[in-house]
Parts: structure tokens; sequence; C-alpha cells
């Protein structure tokens, strides 16, 4: 299959054809990747179960993993959905568009293979002029989860997309890096009480300065319990090589970093720029200043890293607080070994 392009610019003419000639291509079944505020996603007519059957076979998705459907409009959400609870009409009045999907119970309009067969339906309204053109001009839901093989980590350049699905998807749009770097926070607005499934670009503390308590959904801390949410079901993120996600001091870092090396390996690290600059190592991906920078960089920077280049990568481990709570999130999953100093 050839993989057309798009490069598109972002401005008030917004390459209308690209934008077309690729809606034109979903509203005909096929699959086509684009960006949002958070990664890219690969899209198909959520509506269309033949279509979105396309997206399991190019990333190598498992069929019960749920979907996203995205949305340009409330009022195109609200045509998936049975029901909007007040405080999720609040919410989405003050993050849509934004980074955050709301699990609702679906009227059966997405395809079964969206939904994987649940009662309910994830939406959202992406925040990126590319993602909110292109829905426009489509005007019908798009399935997309992220545009990578699965398994890998998420693309947040279109070089990465490319990387992973030039032949196996119709089109790309290229529209630059993405912003938030890690993906939306899903929020069950099912129950009385709000309950994040996944943390992503909203956080805890954001929501609960709008609707009060919000949960935190059990499977995020314990292993054990079953992941309600799309992409936390199976592992996710993981770069080519083994990595070690290590909380502790500079110097924690450094004497594994030493350690290893003396065993005759290779070693990449991913940390703040910060922590970088104290650290005694060739090969350092510095992934910002703050925790927003290292959201935005993280994907790029666990792709960074392949067979061959480096044995081994040690992750400077960050707080988990506000998005710090996505970033851990995704180091975790990623990760194959997680050292707590001390421990």
């Amino acid at each position: 299959m050839e993989t057309k392009r798009w490069n598109v610019t972002i401005n008030e003419s917004m390459d209308k054809d690209a934008i077309e000639e690729a809606a034109a291509l979903l509203r005909s079944g096929e699959t086509v990747a684009f960006p949002t505020e958070t990664v890219y996603g690969l899209g198909a007519d959520a509506t269309n179960e033949n279509a979105v059957a396309k997206i399991f076979t190019a990333k190598g998705r498992p069929q019960d993993n749920p979907l996203i459907a995205h949305v340009a409009t409330k009022e195109q959400l609200k045509r998936l959905v049975d029901s909007i609870p007040p405080y999720a009409e609040k919410l989405m009045d003050l993050f849509s568009p934004g980074p955050i999907t709301y699990i609702l119970p679906t009227n059966g309009t997405c395809a079964e293979n969206v939904t994987a067969g649940l009662s309910t339906v994830g939406v959202r309204i992406p925040d990126h002029p590319v993602a909110r053109e292109l829905l426009k001009t489509c005007d019908i839901p798009i399935a997309a989860p992220s545009a990578n093989v699965s398994g890998k980590p998420s693309p947040t350049l279109a070089d990465h997309v490319w990387e992973d699905l030039q032949g196996k998807i119709s089109g790309l749009l290229d529209g630059g890096a993405t912003g938030v770097g890690v993906e939306s926070t899903v929020l069950d607005c099912t129950q009385v009480i709000p309950i994040i499934l996944r943390p992503g670009g909203v956080t805890k503390e954001q929501l609960e300065e709008v609707v009060g308590t919000v949960i935190v959904d059990p499977s995020l801390a314990n292993k054990n319990e079953k992941p309600k949410a799309p992409g936390m079901k199976y592992r996710h993120y993981s770069p080519e090589v083994p990595m070690w996600l290590v909380k502790g001091s500079v110097e924690k870092i450094q004497q594994l970093i030493n350690d290893e090396r003396e065993k005759g390996k290779k070693i990449g690290v991913l940390a703040s720029s910060q922590t970088s600059a104290k650290l005694e190592v060739e090969d350092t991906y510095p992934l910002g200043d703050n925790i927003h920078e290292i959201a935005t960089h993280l994907y790029d920077g666990l792709r960074k890293y392949k067979q061959g280049d480096v044995d081994l990568i040690i992750c400077e481990a960050f707080s988990d607080s506000g998005i710090g709570q996505a970033v851990m999130n995704r180091l975790q999953k990623a990760a194959t070994e997680y050292i707590v100093e001390g421990i």
C-alpha cells in the first residue's frame, strides 16, 4: 500500500486541498494518521466496522482494546451517546476542545469494534488546528488510537508515524510536533463521581477544581486490577532496548551508569536537563527543564535509542504530581525494571 504524506502548514488557509483529500479517504473507509495536541492518531470512520478493522491490522492492536472516537464539536459528541451527566457537561465547557476523553453510555452509532462490545464509548474533542479542520471537513466521528505499532512509544512527530506505519496506512497529515506529548486523560463519566481511568493532559487537580471529588481507578496503582480504559490493558510505550526507571539521587543514577559500563554495556540516559548536566555519560537525551517539557519530549526520548546504539536505557523518575502522574504512568509501563533508592 502506498502511504500519501501531506505537509500541512498551520495557518488560515490550512492547506484545504490536503485536508479535503485526507477527509475523502476517511469517508471512503481508509485510514489516515493526523496530529492532535497530545500525540498523532490513526483515524478511520468510527461508524464503519470494516474501516475500523484496518486500524487494528495496521497497528497490530488486540481487537478487545477499545478505541476513542474523535469529533469536532460538542454537538457531534452528543450524537454518539445516550446521556451526559451535568458534571461532564461542566467539564466539557472548560476542557474541551482539549486533552480529555469522556467515557459515556454509547447509543450504538459507533461500530462495535470501536467500543470492543462495551456499553460505553470514549469520545473527545481534540484541540489541534489540523485535527479540528479534518474532523469538520469529514463531518463523521473518527476512531483514532495512537498512530504507532502497538506496544511501541506513541508518536509525537510525523516521522515517528512514518517509521512505524509507512505502507500500512493510506495517508499521513504532517502537522509538525504535537504539544502535550502524552495522551488524553480518560475519565469515566458513567458514575456519580468521575473516575480517572488513564492520567493524561488534564490533571486530577484541574478536574477537582471544577467538580470536587475525583477518584483514580485502582488499576493504575494495582497491577492485579483489570484496566478499563483504552491504551491501558496491554503493555505499551516500550523502547527497543531494556530500560531501568530509577527513583533516586543523581549520585545513585551515576553509580548505576558506572556499574553497567564496567560490565561492558553501552548506556543511554533519559533525564531532566538539570540531571543530564550533572551526569558523566556519553549519550544522554535531556528531556527538558520542567515536567511539562518532559511530557512533551518523553516519547521522542523513548524512541531515540535503537538496538545496536545502546544496551540499556537508564531513565530518571519524576514527581507524580500534576501531569507528572501521566509521565510516570507511561514510564512505569515502559520500564523493564523500577529501581527505588534504598530498596
